[in-house]
């Protein structure tokens, strides 16, 4: 199973490029999709879920044209959008009830079979009785999981599964989603660089539509070893750095900044080597379309 993009395109009609010909060969697991807040990562994430078209370029999916083909694509795919609608009043195990019979399955004994072991899969089985509407965030994330995977899917697409979620429910959705990537393609979209680090074996950087890198997050650290260095300096100064420097990230802490900067050697002046991290390697990347980020 493997999903293959080519020179995937689209423009909106307000003249935004949010996808500039994007290729991207994508293997059965974890695939992390990294970028900024308007990166392009929703456009493309809906127009694999064949919710939008693109204006050029290819999708395959195991053979599939996934934008021609699109019924038979959707019977393969699990969705979970960023932002995702419940019925407050309806349980979780009639909602989930119903989302079985729109996937076609008919008998009632098969449904219920069906609903147990995604509700004992998303660890909500004690919770089948209540209303969506009571569930925490990270509740409903698990049972938007669970209606993804209602048609026993071959790709799942997640977009920003965990933002918001508290950090018990962000390692409960990280043991989810990792299970999951160990039998299907599993697409995971997000801003946080830790999802990834976490639980992608091969990632993606994208920003303002474009692929700026693909491979493994281990190639990515590795590009960048020993080129790191820090520096702890007063707000007022980062100006006049960022003239000498390539900044690619800056951090407050106690009123000052802790400046991190990209350099084919030790740039001297009170800096010191410091271990590359996944981070790094985003803000590298990103940086060749945005100002340093501030965390």
């Amino acid at each position: 199973m493997e999903l293959i993009i080519k020179n995937l395109s689209k423009t909106y009609s307000n003249g935004v490029k949010a996808l500039n010909d994007v290729s991207l060969h994508v293997k059965q697991g974890m695939f992390g999709l990294l970028g900024p807040n308007g990166a392009g990562k929703s456009t493309l994430m809906r127009t694999l879920a064949t919710l939008q078209d693109a204006d050029s370029g290819s999708v395959i999916l195991d053979g599939l044209d996934v934008l021609t083909e699109k019924q038979k694509v959707r019977e393969m795919l699990g969705y979970l959008p960023q932002d995702f609608g419940l019925y407050p009043r309806i349980s979780a195990e009639k909602m989930l009830d119903h989302i079985a019979q729109m996937k076609g399955v008919i008998k009632k004994s098969d449904r219920k079979f069906l609903v147990e072991s995604l509700l004992n899969k998303v660890n909500l089985f004690k919770d089948r009785k209540k209303a969506l509407g009571t569930f925490s965030g990270g509740m409903k994330q698990r049972f938007g999981i669970a209606q993804a995977l209602a048609g026993n899917p071959s790709l799942i697409i997640v977009d920003e599964p965990t933002a918001g979620l508290d950090p018990s429910e962000r390692n409960r959705f990280y043991n989810l989603l990792s299970e999951l990537g160990e039998n299907t393609i599993v697409i995971l979209s997000t801003h946080i660089v830790e999802d990834v680090s976490t639980l992608c074996s091969n990632m993606a950087i994208i920003c303002e539509g474009e692929v700026l890198m693909s491979g493994t997050p281990s190639e990515g650290i590795s590009q960048l070893k020993g080129r790191i260095f820090q520096k702890s300096i007063e707000k007022s100064e980062l100006d006049s750095y960022k003239l000498e420097h390539k900044v690619i990230s800056t951090q407050l802490k106690e009123g000052r900044l802790n400046l991190r900067v990209e350099s084919p050697m030790e740039p001297g002046n009170g800096f010191s080597p410091t271990p590359t991290n996944l981070e790094d390697v985003y803000f590298s990347f990103i940086a060749q379309k945005m100002d340093p980020i501030t965390l």
